[in-house]
Protein backbone atom coordinates (compact mmCIF):
# COMPACT_ATOMS: atom_id res chain seq x y z
CA UNK A 1 0.00 0.00 0.00
CA UNK A 2 1.44 3.34 -1.04
CA UNK A 3 1.96 5.79 1.81
CA UNK A 4 0.34 9.24 1.62
CA UNK A 5 3.44 11.37 2.14
CA UNK A 6 1.39 14.44 3.03
CA UNK A 7 0.58 12.72 6.35
CA UNK A 8 4.22 11.98 7.23
CA UNK A 9 6.27 13.94 9.74
CA UNK A 10 10.04 13.80 9.16
CA UNK A 11 12.67 15.18 11.54
CA UNK A 12 16.11 16.20 10.20
CA UNK A 13 19.02 16.38 12.65
CA UNK A 14 22.19 17.93 11.20
CA UNK A 15 24.59 20.61 12.41
CA UNK A 16 25.11 21.97 8.87
CA UNK A 17 22.56 24.67 8.13
CA UNK A 18 22.94 24.19 4.37
CA UNK A 19 22.27 20.46 4.64
CA UNK A 20 19.15 21.10 6.73
CA UNK A 21 17.75 23.44 4.11
CA UNK A 22 18.68 21.12 1.23
CA UNK A 23 17.11 18.02 2.78
CA UNK A 24 13.98 19.92 3.77
CA UNK A 25 13.62 21.22 0.22
CA UNK A 26 14.14 17.74 -1.25
CA UNK A 27 11.57 16.21 1.12
CA UNK A 28 8.95 18.81 0.28
CA UNK A 29 9.64 18.24 -3.38
CA UNK A 30 8.95 14.52 -2.75
CA UNK A 31 5.54 15.32 -1.25
CA UNK A 32 6.38 15.47 2.47
CA UNK A 33 4.56 18.41 4.06
CA UNK A 34 5.60 18.17 7.72
CA UNK A 35 9.37 18.62 8.01
CA UNK A 36 11.11 19.68 11.24
CA UNK A 37 14.79 20.69 11.11
CA UNK A 38 17.09 20.67 14.17
CA UNK A 39 20.71 21.83 14.24
CA UNK A 40 21.63 19.80 17.33
CA UNK A 41 20.63 16.66 19.18
CA UNK A 42 19.30 18.42 22.26
CA UNK A 43 16.75 20.35 20.21
CA UNK A 44 15.78 17.17 18.36
CA UNK A 45 15.26 15.19 21.60
CA UNK A 46 12.85 17.90 22.76
CA UNK A 47 10.72 17.23 19.67
CA UNK A 48 10.11 13.59 20.64
CA UNK A 49 7.68 14.27 23.44
CA UNK A 50 5.56 16.94 21.76
CA UNK A 51 1.95 15.74 21.80
CA UNK A 52 0.21 15.71 18.44
CA UNK A 53 3.50 15.79 16.53
CA UNK A 54 4.32 12.12 15.82
CA UNK A 55 7.57 11.52 13.96
CA UNK A 56 7.63 8.86 11.26
CA UNK A 57 11.27 9.19 10.21
CA UNK A 58 14.43 10.83 11.58
CA UNK A 59 17.22 11.70 9.13
CA UNK A 60 20.23 11.68 11.44
CA UNK A 61 23.69 13.11 10.85
CA UNK A 62 26.24 10.94 12.65
CA UNK A 63 29.08 13.38 13.26
CA UNK A 64 27.77 16.38 15.24
CA UNK A 65 29.21 18.47 18.08
CA UNK A 66 27.78 18.44 21.64
CA UNK A 67 25.59 15.36 21.05
CA UNK A 68 26.78 13.07 18.27
CA UNK A 69 24.62 10.57 16.42
CA UNK A 70 25.51 7.67 18.69
CA UNK A 71 24.52 9.61 21.80
CA UNK A 72 21.31 10.72 20.11
CA UNK A 73 20.42 7.09 19.33
CA UNK A 74 20.67 6.29 23.03
CA UNK A 75 18.21 9.09 23.72
CA UNK A 76 15.83 7.62 21.14
CA UNK A 77 15.94 4.31 23.01
CA UNK A 78 15.38 6.04 26.36
CA UNK A 79 12.34 7.85 24.93
CA UNK A 80 11.12 4.57 23.34
CA UNK A 81 10.84 6.15 19.90
CA UNK A 82 8.79 3.98 17.52
CA UNK A 83 9.41 5.60 14.13
CA UNK A 84 12.22 4.86 11.69
CA UNK A 85 15.78 6.22 11.53
CA UNK A 86 18.00 6.76 8.49
CA UNK A 87 21.63 7.82 8.82
CA UNK A 88 22.91 10.74 6.73
CA UNK A 89 26.68 10.87 6.70
CA UNK A 90 29.95 10.97 4.83
CA UNK A 91 31.56 8.44 7.19
CA UNK A 92 32.93 5.16 5.79
CA UNK A 93 30.54 2.29 5.20
CA UNK A 94 31.90 0.03 7.97
CA UNK A 95 31.35 2.79 10.53
CA UNK A 96 27.77 3.32 9.34
CA UNK A 97 27.07 -0.41 9.47
CA UNK A 98 28.20 -0.47 13.11
CA UNK A 99 25.82 2.38 13.93
CA UNK A 100 22.99 0.62 12.07
CA UNK A 101 23.68 -2.42 14.21
CA UNK A 102 23.47 -0.16 17.27
CA UNK A 103 19.99 0.92 16.16
CA UNK A 104 18.94 -2.70 15.93
CA UNK A 105 20.45 -3.45 19.34
CA UNK A 106 18.25 -0.70 20.78
CA UNK A 107 15.25 -2.20 18.92
CA UNK A 108 14.93 0.89 16.74
CA UNK A 109 13.86 0.66 13.09
CA UNK A 110 16.75 1.39 10.73
CA UNK A 111 15.80 2.46 7.23
CA UNK A 112 19.35 2.54 5.88
CA UNK A 113 21.84 5.26 5.02
CA UNK A 114 22.06 8.30 2.78
CA UNK A 115 25.55 9.30 1.71
CA UNK A 116 26.49 12.96 1.63
CA UNK A 117 26.01 14.72 -0.71
CA UNK A 118 22.47 13.29 -0.79
CA UNK A 119 20.86 12.85 -4.22
CA UNK A 120 17.14 12.82 -4.92
CA UNK A 121 17.11 9.26 -6.28
CA UNK A 122 18.52 7.80 -3.05
CA UNK A 123 16.10 9.86 -0.96
CA UNK A 124 13.16 8.74 -3.10
CA UNK A 125 14.17 5.08 -2.70
CA UNK A 126 14.39 5.54 1.05
CA UNK A 127 10.94 7.12 1.26
CA UNK A 128 9.51 4.20 -0.71
CA UNK A 129 10.68 1.89 2.08
CA UNK A 130 9.12 3.99 4.84
CA UNK A 131 6.09 2.76 6.76
CA UNK A 132 4.30 5.31 8.95
CA UNK A 133 4.85 5.25 12.70
CA UNK A 134 2.50 2.49 13.89
CA UNK A 135 2.28 3.65 17.51
CA UNK A 136 -1.45 3.67 18.46
CA UNK A 137 -1.16 7.00 20.24
CA UNK A 138 0.80 8.42 17.26
CA UNK A 139 3.01 10.31 19.69
CA UNK A 140 6.30 8.77 18.58
CA UNK A 141 6.81 7.44 22.11
CA UNK A 142 5.78 3.90 23.10
CA UNK A 143 4.91 3.42 26.78
CA UNK A 144 5.81 -0.08 27.93
CA UNK A 145 3.24 -1.79 30.14
CA UNK A 146 4.34 -2.86 33.61
CA UNK A 147 3.91 -6.61 33.50
CA UNK A 148 4.31 -9.22 36.21
CA UNK A 149 4.53 -13.00 36.19
CA UNK A 150 1.04 -13.09 37.72
CA UNK A 151 -0.29 -10.95 34.83
CA UNK A 152 1.22 -13.38 32.35
CA UNK A 153 -0.07 -16.43 34.22
CA UNK A 154 -3.60 -15.02 34.17
CA UNK A 155 -3.25 -14.17 30.45
CA UNK A 156 -2.30 -17.78 29.67
CA UNK A 157 -5.28 -19.04 31.64
CA UNK A 158 -7.62 -16.69 29.78
CA UNK A 159 -6.22 -17.72 26.37
CA UNK A 160 -5.08 -14.17 25.69
CA UNK A 161 -1.96 -15.38 23.86
CA UNK A 162 -2.61 -15.50 20.13
CA UNK A 163 -0.53 -16.45 17.12
CA UNK A 164 0.30 -14.12 14.28
CA UNK A 165 1.75 -15.65 11.11
CA UNK A 166 4.47 -14.18 8.87
CA UNK A 167 4.54 -15.61 5.33
CA UNK A 168 7.61 -17.24 3.80
CA UNK A 169 7.90 -17.32 0.04
CA UNK A 170 10.09 -19.02 -2.57
CA UNK A 171 12.43 -16.28 -3.78
CA UNK A 172 12.51 -17.56 -7.37
CA UNK A 173 8.75 -17.78 -7.93
CA UNK A 174 7.18 -15.65 -5.19
CA UNK A 175 4.98 -18.61 -4.24
CA UNK A 176 3.91 -18.93 -0.60
CA UNK A 177 5.53 -22.01 0.96
CA UNK A 178 5.12 -21.51 4.69
CA UNK A 179 4.59 -19.22 7.66
CA UNK A 180 6.29 -18.55 10.97
CA UNK A 181 4.05 -18.53 14.06
CA UNK A 182 4.81 -15.53 16.27
CA UNK A 183 3.08 -15.17 19.61
CA UNK A 184 1.30 -11.98 20.70
CA UNK A 185 -0.52 -11.08 23.91
CA UNK A 186 -3.96 -9.58 23.31
CA UNK A 187 -5.50 -8.45 26.62
CA UNK A 188 -9.29 -8.33 26.83
CA UNK A 189 -8.95 -4.58 27.26
CA UNK A 190 -5.86 -2.85 25.92
CA UNK A 191 -3.37 -2.76 23.10
CA UNK A 192 -1.58 -5.77 21.61
CA UNK A 193 1.61 -6.64 23.52
CA UNK A 194 4.60 -7.80 21.46
CA UNK A 195 6.81 -10.71 22.57
CA UNK A 196 9.86 -8.57 23.34
CA UNK A 197 7.84 -7.25 26.29
CA UNK A 198 6.97 -10.62 27.87
CA UNK A 199 9.12 -13.52 26.60
CA UNK A 200 12.03 -12.71 28.95
CA UNK A 201 9.53 -12.50 31.80
CA UNK A 202 8.13 -15.89 30.81
CA UNK A 203 11.60 -17.44 30.85
CA UNK A 204 12.47 -15.93 34.23
CA UNK A 205 9.18 -17.02 35.81
CA UNK A 206 9.10 -20.57 34.43
CA UNK A 207 6.10 -19.94 32.16
CA UNK A 208 7.85 -20.28 28.81
CA UNK A 209 6.96 -23.97 28.39
CA UNK A 210 3.26 -23.16 28.81
CA UNK A 211 3.61 -20.47 26.14
CA UNK A 212 5.35 -22.87 23.74
CA UNK A 213 2.59 -25.42 24.32
CA UNK A 214 -0.10 -22.79 23.62
CA UNK A 215 1.66 -21.59 20.46
CA UNK A 216 2.23 -25.12 19.19
CA UNK A 217 -1.33 -26.29 19.85
CA UNK A 218 -2.81 -23.28 18.05
CA UNK A 219 -0.31 -23.40 15.18
CA UNK A 220 -0.84 -27.12 14.51
CA UNK A 221 -4.62 -26.74 14.48
CA UNK A 222 -4.34 -23.75 12.14
CA UNK A 223 -1.95 -25.58 9.85
CA UNK A 224 -4.40 -28.50 9.62
CA UNK A 225 -7.21 -26.06 8.75
CA UNK A 226 -5.10 -24.52 5.97
CA UNK A 227 -4.16 -27.93 4.58
CA UNK A 228 -7.83 -28.97 4.62
CA UNK A 229 -8.58 -25.80 2.63
CA UNK A 230 -5.96 -26.75 0.03
CA UNK A 231 -3.29 -24.34 1.29
CA UNK A 232 -0.37 -26.65 2.01
CA UNK A 233 1.96 -24.66 4.21
CA UNK A 234 4.82 -25.51 6.51
CA UNK A 235 4.37 -23.77 9.87
CA UNK A 236 7.49 -22.81 11.85
CA UNK A 237 7.35 -22.65 15.66
CA UNK A 238 10.03 -21.14 17.91
CA UNK A 239 11.14 -23.29 20.83
CA UNK A 240 12.88 -22.21 24.02
CA UNK A 241 15.85 -23.67 25.86
CA UNK A 242 13.42 -25.11 28.42
CA UNK A 243 11.80 -27.12 25.62
CA UNK A 244 15.16 -28.24 24.27
CA UNK A 245 16.18 -29.82 27.58
CA UNK A 246 12.77 -31.42 28.28
CA UNK A 247 13.31 -35.02 27.22
CA UNK A 248 9.58 -35.60 26.71
CA UNK A 249 9.17 -32.64 24.34
CA UNK A 250 9.39 -34.77 21.15
CA UNK A 251 6.62 -37.05 22.44
CA UNK A 252 4.41 -34.09 23.35
CA UNK A 253 4.95 -32.56 19.91
CA UNK A 254 4.10 -35.86 18.24
CA UNK A 255 0.92 -36.24 20.32
CA UNK A 256 -0.31 -32.79 19.30
CA UNK A 257 0.28 -33.35 15.58
CA UNK A 258 -1.23 -36.86 15.63
CA UNK A 259 -4.35 -35.57 17.40
CA UNK A 260 -4.83 -32.96 14.65
CA UNK A 261 -4.19 -35.38 11.80
CA UNK A 262 -1.27 -33.25 10.53
CA UNK A 263 1.95 -34.80 9.24
CA UNK A 264 5.05 -33.88 11.32
CA UNK A 265 6.81 -32.74 8.13
CA UNK A 266 4.44 -29.77 7.99
CA UNK A 267 5.98 -28.39 11.21
CA UNK A 268 9.41 -26.80 11.59
CA UNK A 269 10.86 -26.09 15.02
CA UNK A 270 13.13 -23.05 14.98
CA UNK A 271 16.02 -22.98 17.43
CA UNK A 272 18.05 -19.84 18.11
CA UNK A 273 21.66 -20.86 17.66
CA UNK A 274 23.06 -18.90 20.62
CA UNK A 275 21.04 -21.06 23.05
CA UNK A 276 21.85 -24.61 22.10
CA UNK A 277 25.31 -25.00 23.63
CA UNK A 278 24.06 -25.24 27.21
CA UNK A 279 23.20 -28.82 28.24
CA UNK A 280 24.38 -30.05 24.84
CA UNK A 281 23.73 -33.74 25.50
CA UNK A 282 20.05 -33.15 26.34
CA UNK A 283 19.61 -30.76 23.42
CA UNK A 284 21.20 -33.24 21.03
CA UNK A 285 18.88 -35.99 22.28
CA UNK A 286 15.74 -33.87 21.91
CA UNK A 287 16.63 -32.55 18.45
CA UNK A 288 17.63 -35.98 17.19
CA UNK A 289 14.33 -37.49 18.35
CA UNK A 290 12.37 -34.67 16.70
CA UNK A 291 14.11 -35.40 13.39
CA UNK A 292 13.46 -39.14 13.79
CA UNK A 293 9.78 -38.28 14.17
CA UNK A 294 10.06 -36.37 10.84
CA UNK A 295 9.69 -32.86 12.21
CA UNK A 296 11.88 -30.29 10.48
CA UNK A 297 14.50 -28.29 12.39
CA UNK A 298 15.79 -24.83 11.55
CA UNK A 299 18.75 -23.03 13.07
CA UNK A 300 17.53 -19.46 13.55
CA UNK A 301 19.52 -16.19 13.52
CA UNK A 302 22.47 -18.01 11.97
CA UNK A 303 25.77 -16.19 12.31
CA UNK A 304 24.94 -14.36 15.54
CA UNK A 305 26.23 -17.02 17.95
CA UNK A 306 29.76 -18.06 18.84
CA UNK A 307 29.97 -21.61 17.51
CA UNK A 308 27.90 -21.81 14.35
CA UNK A 309 30.15 -24.31 12.58
CA UNK A 310 30.20 -26.69 15.54
CA UNK A 311 26.43 -26.62 15.74
CA UNK A 312 26.02 -27.37 12.05
CA UNK A 313 28.41 -30.27 12.50
CA UNK A 314 26.85 -31.74 15.62
CA UNK A 315 23.12 -31.01 15.46
CA UNK A 316 20.57 -32.41 12.96
CA UNK A 317 19.28 -29.17 11.43
CA UNK A 318 17.86 -29.32 7.91
CA UNK A 319 17.18 -25.60 7.47
CA UNK A 320 19.36 -22.53 7.96
CA UNK A 321 17.89 -19.08 8.53
CA UNK A 322 20.23 -16.19 7.76
CA UNK A 323 19.82 -13.46 10.38
CA UNK A 324 18.09 -10.20 9.38
CA UNK A 325 21.12 -8.27 10.57
CA UNK A 326 23.05 -9.65 7.59
CA UNK A 327 20.16 -9.69 5.12
CA UNK A 328 18.76 -6.16 5.45
CA UNK A 329 20.88 -3.90 3.25
CA UNK A 330 23.13 -6.71 1.99
CA UNK A 331 22.78 -5.52 -1.61
CA UNK A 332 24.56 -2.27 -0.73
CA UNK A 333 27.02 -3.65 1.83
CA UNK A 334 30.01 -5.74 0.76
CA UNK A 335 30.40 -7.02 4.33
CA UNK A 336 26.81 -8.21 4.70
CA UNK A 337 26.78 -9.68 1.21
CA UNK A 338 29.94 -11.67 1.96
CA UNK A 339 28.43 -13.09 5.16
CA UNK A 340 25.20 -14.02 3.34
CA UNK A 341 27.14 -15.62 0.51
CA UNK A 342 29.34 -17.67 2.85
CA UNK A 343 26.33 -18.83 4.91
CA UNK A 344 24.35 -19.84 1.84
CA UNK A 345 27.29 -21.65 0.27
CA UNK A 346 27.85 -23.60 3.48
CA UNK A 347 24.18 -24.53 3.70
CA UNK A 348 24.19 -25.75 0.08
CA UNK A 349 27.21 -27.93 0.75
CA UNK A 350 25.37 -29.45 3.74
CA UNK A 351 22.15 -29.94 1.70
CA UNK A 352 20.20 -27.61 3.99
CA UNK A 353 17.24 -25.49 2.96
CA UNK A 354 17.85 -21.75 3.31
CA UNK A 355 15.64 -18.89 4.49
CA UNK A 356 16.61 -15.21 4.58
CA UNK A 357 14.97 -13.20 7.37
CA UNK A 358 14.25 -9.49 7.33
CA UNK A 359 13.89 -8.86 3.58
CA UNK A 360 12.74 -5.26 3.26
CA UNK A 361 14.09 -4.22 -0.15
CA UNK A 362 13.73 -5.54 -3.68
CA UNK A 363 17.49 -5.16 -4.20
CA UNK A 364 18.21 -7.52 -1.28
CA UNK A 365 15.62 -10.00 -2.59
CA UNK A 366 17.25 -10.09 -6.03
CA UNK A 367 20.73 -10.42 -4.57
CA UNK A 368 19.74 -13.30 -2.29
CA UNK A 369 18.03 -15.07 -5.18
CA UNK A 370 21.18 -14.69 -7.29
CA UNK A 371 23.20 -16.24 -4.44
CA UNK A 372 20.93 -19.29 -4.39
CA UNK A 373 18.86 -18.56 -1.29
CA UNK A 374 15.66 -20.58 -1.61
CA UNK A 375 13.12 -18.87 0.65
CA UNK A 376 12.60 -15.55 2.38
CA UNK A 377 10.44 -13.57 4.78
CA UNK A 378 10.30 -9.94 5.84
CA UNK A 379 8.28 -6.74 5.60
CA UNK A 380 8.84 -6.52 1.83
CA UNK A 381 6.72 -9.66 1.60
CA UNK A 382 4.34 -9.29 4.55
CA UNK A 383 4.18 -8.38 8.20
CA UNK A 384 2.97 -10.94 10.76
CA UNK A 385 -0.83 -11.17 10.61
CA UNK A 386 -3.74 -12.96 12.31
CA UNK A 387 -4.63 -16.31 10.77
CA UNK A 388 -7.87 -15.02 9.25
CA UNK A 389 -5.98 -12.42 7.23
CA UNK A 390 -3.68 -14.89 5.49
CA UNK A 391 -6.03 -16.00 2.71
CA UNK A 392 -7.05 -12.43 1.73
CA UNK A 393 -3.37 -11.47 1.77
CA UNK A 394 -2.53 -14.51 -0.36
CA UNK A 395 -5.13 -13.60 -2.98
CA UNK A 396 -3.80 -10.05 -3.19
CA UNK A 397 -0.17 -11.23 -3.24
CA UNK A 398 -0.78 -13.68 -6.06
CA UNK A 399 -2.73 -11.11 -8.06
CA UNK A 400 0.07 -8.54 -7.85
CA UNK A 401 2.67 -11.11 -8.93
CA UNK A 402 0.59 -12.73 -11.67
CA UNK A 403 0.29 -16.03 -9.80
CA UNK A 404 -2.81 -18.26 -9.71
CA UNK A 405 -5.42 -17.43 -7.09
CA UNK A 406 -5.71 -19.83 -4.10
CA UNK A 407 -8.66 -21.54 -5.77
CA UNK A 408 -6.68 -22.04 -8.97
CA UNK A 409 -3.50 -23.18 -7.31
CA UNK A 410 -4.30 -26.89 -6.98
CA UNK A 411 -1.80 -27.72 -9.71
CA UNK A 412 0.95 -26.08 -7.67
CA UNK A 413 0.17 -28.08 -4.53
CA UNK A 414 2.41 -31.00 -5.43
CA UNK A 415 5.41 -28.75 -6.04
CA UNK A 416 4.82 -26.98 -2.72
CA UNK A 417 4.49 -30.32 -0.96
CA UNK A 418 7.84 -31.40 -2.33
CA UNK A 419 9.39 -28.18 -1.01
CA UNK A 420 8.32 -29.22 2.50
CA UNK A 421 10.05 -32.55 2.39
Amino acid sequence: MKVDRSTLHILIVDDEHFMLRLLAQMLRGAGVVQVTACENGQHAVAQLGIAGAPIDLILLDVNMPQMDGVQFIRQLAVHQYTGAVALVSGEDRRMLESIERLLEAHQLRSLGCLTKPVNSEELEALLERLDPNQDPARSGVRPKPRLSADDLRVAIGRNELVNYYQPKIALTTGELIGVEALVRWQPAHGALILPDQFIALAEESGLIEQITHSVMLSAVRQAKAWWSAGIELNVAINVSMNDLVALDFPDRAQAITEASGLEPGAITFEVTESRVLKHLSAVLEVLSRLRLKRFRLAIDDFGTGHSSLAQLRDLPFDELKVDRGFVNGASSSATRRSICEASLRMAAQLSMHTVAEGIERDEDWQMLRSLGCQNGQGYRIARPMPAEELQPWLRAWRATRGLPSPDEAGAAASSKSSALR
